[in-house]
């Protein structure tokens, strides 16, 4: 059994345990940094999720204060509930309402050579915070966990991060703000120490509960949440903050990252660092419906970077989940369900209107508008979405990433 099956063995085990009955063990969704799925067309019940990882809701009131604080109308993730939960950004809150300096923190495993719209979530509203608070951002690109998990050869986790990280750069990143790396070529010595340092303070057993890992599976694994945990302690960039080691962070991820923070936040006190904050998206959903997040091993199941308008085109018509009825005349008796509806749930992560949006939900739920118009719609603004980033990532050189990889002092004194 590999670490993937051991972890999703001990959550049905606690699921019993906890008094959930063997006969709706099947029925929980499963969320785990390898592995996302749900029995429901909705997908993910979120809020059991919030209860079950002990984080909190993120609250209208928190979205409020965030406006306030800034000045600035909420993203358009934050006001439809994508970004759903959070740990201590109200920590985050009073600093920067203190002037006390914080930074953004988030990354990516690459596993295919262009990201998909999924990939682009916390990508897209990091940029967000970053020009909503004006602080220094450190992106991971963990390609040792791809030569770990994925099968592949050194040389070939680094292009793929390579490659990743020119489109992550084509989302608008400032080389000014933003410093880029990966895991194989940045191991300077204090990022290291901070490595050995959780490896020290993290027993066999906790890391075992916390992942699912097995005797089967190759120490390496044991041994890689230090490395995604290692960015949460600012004394890892020494070039960017000197010496101060008690600078804390906000990460923007999926909430199946959650447990490797989870780690982290146990072990900081014990470091003598601060906790890293978190806040939460939801998955985009597959096209074939919310049961699953997009995934690179199925190109069907998602939309690149790299496609073009047509293939956009083609998917959404060819593959995408429909909330509507059989027959034209039983759509526009009953009307169709947005809350599986995939080119809808598609609209409520970029179509930036609300109200053109609350009005296609009205048309759609009455009946009066069909599914092949909300598609046509859908691709329209997924098209968008797409060809904005495609064309950045045509200046994107690989001296453009030099520059963002480069050791250097970022604008931020400190």
């Amino acid at each position: 059994m590999n670490a993937e099956e051991t972890l999703i063995a001990a959550v049905e085990k606690a699921s019993v345990e906890n008094g959930v009955a063997e006969k709706d063990v099947s029925k929980e969704d499963i969320v785990t940094p390898w592995d996302v799925s749900s029995t429901s067309a909705k997908g993910v019940d979120y809020m059991k999720l919030i209860e079950k990882f002990g984080c909190r809701t993120m609250t209208n009131d928190l979205v409020e204060r965030l406006e306030k604080l800034t000045g600035a109308k909420p993203h358009v993730f934050l006001r439809r509930g994508m970004y759903f939960a959070h740990r201590d950004l109200t920590v985050i809150l009073d600093r920067f309402e203190q002037k006390k300096p914080f930074y953004l923190y988030t990354g990516r495993g690459a596993s295919a050579g262009s990201l998909h719209l999924g990939h682009l979530i916390p990508f897209i509203f990091t940029k967000y915070l970053q020009d909503l608070f004006d602080v220094p951002l450190v992106i991971q690109l963990t390609d040792d966990e791809k030569f770990l998990w994925k099968g592949m050869t050194v040389e070939q986790a680094k292009k793929m991060a390579m490659e990743n990280m020119k489109d992550i750069i084509a989302v608008g990143f400032d080389p000014e703000k933003t410093f880029i790396f990966n895991d194989f070529d940045y191991m300077c010595p204090p990022f290291y120490e901070n490595i050995v340092k959780i490896w020290k303070t993290v027993t066999n057993n906790q890391a075992r509960a916390i992942f699912g890992y097995s005797g089967e599976d190759p120490i390496g694994k044991s041994a890689f949440p230090a490395v995604e945990c290692a960015p949460c302690f600012s004394s890892s960039f020494p070039h960017i903050f000197g010496t101060k080691k008690d600078i804390p962070c906000l990460i923007p991820c999926a909430i199946d990252q959650d447990p490797y923070f989870r780690m982290t936040r146990d072990v900081a006190p014990r470091l003598k660092y601060s906790k890293p904050s978190l806040i939460f998206n939801t998955f985009l959903p597959a096209l074939q419906g919310a049961q699953t997040k997009m995934s690179s091993s199925d190109p069907n199941s998602c939309i690149f970077i790299s496609d073009t308008a047509n293939q956009i085109k083609n998917k959404i018509n060819k593959y995408a989940f429909s909330g509507g009825q059989a027959t034209i005349e039983e759509h526009q008796k009953i009307g169709g369900n947005c809350d599986v509806d995939i080119a809808y749930q598609f609209l409520t992560y970029f179509l930036e209107d609300d109200d053109e949006l609350k009005h296609i939900h009205e048309e759609y739920t009455a009946g009066r508008m069909l599914t092949g118009e909300l598609k046509q719609r859908a691709i329209k603004e997924v098209q968008r979405v797409v060809a904005t980033i495609s064309e950045r990532r045509k200046s994107v050189t690989d001296q453009t990433v030099e520059e963002f990889r480069r050791i250097r002092k970022l604008k931020y004194d400190f």
